[in-house]
């Protein structure tokens, strides 16, 4: 006589959830106490996922895309009901706009009592449905592993992006059958495969191209697809630009690097194959001078978000194919060397510029030298971390790395205060890696009280403050264009130092430029969260005028 087989032992919602991220890649969660979510907390014990608590749900948020931007895995944060939700939602927002693959969990007040009055209820779907490629709520526990496992694979698939479930209290705390054993996971889906008739097409437009230049964002390093990029740049003979998580595709003394030849690469193009990045305020919304009037625009992305002029040829879907495939189609390119050699001569006089600017003596320090001495000091692995305004538009300018994964700035969003969970996640990901956060003094305050959370998880990594006393991105272009400013000051010199030592960490004051170094090595060497605070300039402003040179 055959045995039944025995049913599958109940687990909590909570574990059930916690084993849908565990088999998703285990990433941490990054959560602020709330009880909303101690089913989350409990399962996620349960299923060996590590819990990292902080001071407040944005820096839960921007931890988790911080885990993702660095590992390319989905990022997790979990956040209370009612102000927990709305608190991240600068954070979903952000990794809205940087494609970052993040999955939020909410905790809800519980069903049984929904409209009532509960504490904390709110229903958050219609504030973050804009924010999310997905928002849903787990009605009862035999959703919560597929729940999490399909919001886990959106926020991977085609375009990346955040993903949202919450789950109010009394589910969690039921219960539903164990899933069986997966099966093959079907993975995230990246698009449809290139269609051989647009490769050829495109093909042909860089062949027929006198000056093609490649401008190339995000979407290329989170499809996996900088080596297929490299491969194209190099087959085709094309100056490439980069553009935000794309930092660092093409070493900054590689022939066809033309980052700093921004002006002369895309501004003279004849033709400009645009490469999973979208036209927007950094490349001058796609218009002139920013892109040459005359040239010919070819896509190259995984859908067309944010294309502001009319495309010559388009190629949409698995990004990592389509770069791939065009690479091998334009094998047969003889490269333009004239056209080569006139954006590496920009390049070169822009890094003269810059190495003028960023050799600037005297106290109180210069932003641009004060960047300089962060890029002589670090490591060639080390992952840095851009938070504030004017002093990360100079990092932006001066920093260039020779590998990407290793610059996190907040992008287009702008939320100011996302550096300590960005670093915090880039330090828990690459332990053996320098973490440095470069924060504006103003940026500094939105999040300060994360060094003791940095301090209690023993993360090690190391802020330097570009303190000038005032808000830079504002006040200097209001003097310029108002005739005054307004509400653009901060007290000088603030010993924003004393505040990391009163946390547990380490902290220097610096106000001479030889000193930075010195104070980086002993920084670095005291094991725990530091912070260098550097009196800078605040007469030093940022060369907009010159950013496209």
């Amino acid at each position: 006589m055959s045995r039944v087989a025995p049913a599958p032992e109940p687990l909590a919602t909570g574990q059930l959830v916690a084993r849908a991220l565990r088999e998703a890649g285990a990433p941490p969660v990054f959560t602020l106490n709330g009880g909303h979510l101690w089913g989350v907390y409990l399962g996620a014990e349960q299923e060996g996922l590590r819990l990292l608590d902080v001071r407040h749900e944005q820096t839960a948020g921007f931890a988790a895309e911080g885990w993702a931007r660095v590992t390319r895995g989905v990022g997790v944060a979990a956040v209370t009901a009612g102000p927990g939700v709305t608190n991240a939602m600068s954070a979903l927002a952000a990794a809205r706009q940087n494609d970052s693959p993040v999955l939020v969990l909410g905790g809800r007040a519980p069903a049984a009592r929904w409209g009532m009055g509960s504490l904390q209820e709110l229903d958050h779907l219609p504030l973050v449905a804009t924010l999310t490629k997905s928002a849903a709520t787990i009605e009862d526990a035999g959703r919560a592993y597929g729940a999490t496992a399909d919001a886990a694979r959106l926020a991977l698939s085609g375009r990346t992006g955040p993903t949202f479930l919450d789950v109010p209290i009394d589910v969690l705390f039921s219960s539903a059958p164990a899933p069986d054993a997966p099966g093959a996971d079907p993975g995230p889906h990246p698009g449809r495969e290139p269609d051989p008739a647009d490769v050829d097409r495109i093909a042909g437009l860089l062949r027929g191209a006198e000056r093609p230049a490649i401008v190339a964002g995000g979407s290329v390093w989170w499809a996996h697809a900088e080596d297929e990029l490299v491969r194209l740049a190099e087959a085709a003979g094309v100056p490439v630009v980069l553009n935000g998580m794309a930092r660092g595709m093409l070493p900054p003394d590689h022939r066809l690097f033309a980052s700093r030849a921004r002006a002369t690469a895309l501004g003279q193009a004849d033709l400009v194959l645009v490469a999973g990045v979208p036209l927007d305020f950094r490349l001058g919304y796609g218009q002139p001078p920013a892109v040459a009037e005359d040239a010919r625009l070819v896509y190259v992305d995984v859908d067309d978000f944010r294309k502001h002029r009319p495309a010559a040829a388009a190629l949409y879907g698995d990004l990592r194919a389509a770069l791939g495939a065009l690479a091998e189609a334009v094998r047969d390119i003889r490269p333009r060397l004239d056209w080569i050699e006139r954006v590496a001569a920009a390049g070169q006089a822009a890094q003269a510029r810059d190495a003028g600017l960023a050799a600037t003596d005297g106290a109180p320090v210069h932003p641009a030298r004060l960047v300089a001495e962060v890029e002589r000091f670090c490591d060639p692995d080390a992952i840095l971390v851009g938070d504030g305004g004017d002093f990360v538009s100079f990092a932006g300018r001066l920093v260039h790395r020779r590998r990407p994964g290793l610059w996190i700035d907040s992008g287009p969003y702008g939320c100011l205060g996302s550096g300590p969970g960005h670093a915090l996640a880039a330090k828990l990901a690459h332990p053996d890696r320098q973490v440095l956060l470069l924060s504006g003094d103003g940026a500094f305050g939105f999040s300060a009280m994360e060094f003791e959370t940095l301090v209690r998880h023993r993360v090690p990594i190391v802020c330097v403050v570009g303190n000038n006393g005032i808000w830079a991105l504002e006040k200097h272009p209001m003097q310029r264009l108002l005739g005054r400013s307004m509400l653009a000051d901060l007290a000088p010199g603030i010993r924003y130092d004393h505040v990391v030592e009163a946390l547990g960490g380490h902290g220097e004051l610096v106000d001479r430029p030889e000193d930075v170094a010195p104070a980086l090595r002993r920084a670095f060497a005291s094991g725990v969260p530091a912070c260098v605070n550097v009196i800078c300039d605040p007469e030093a402003e940022y060369p907009r005028s010159a950013v496209l040179a």
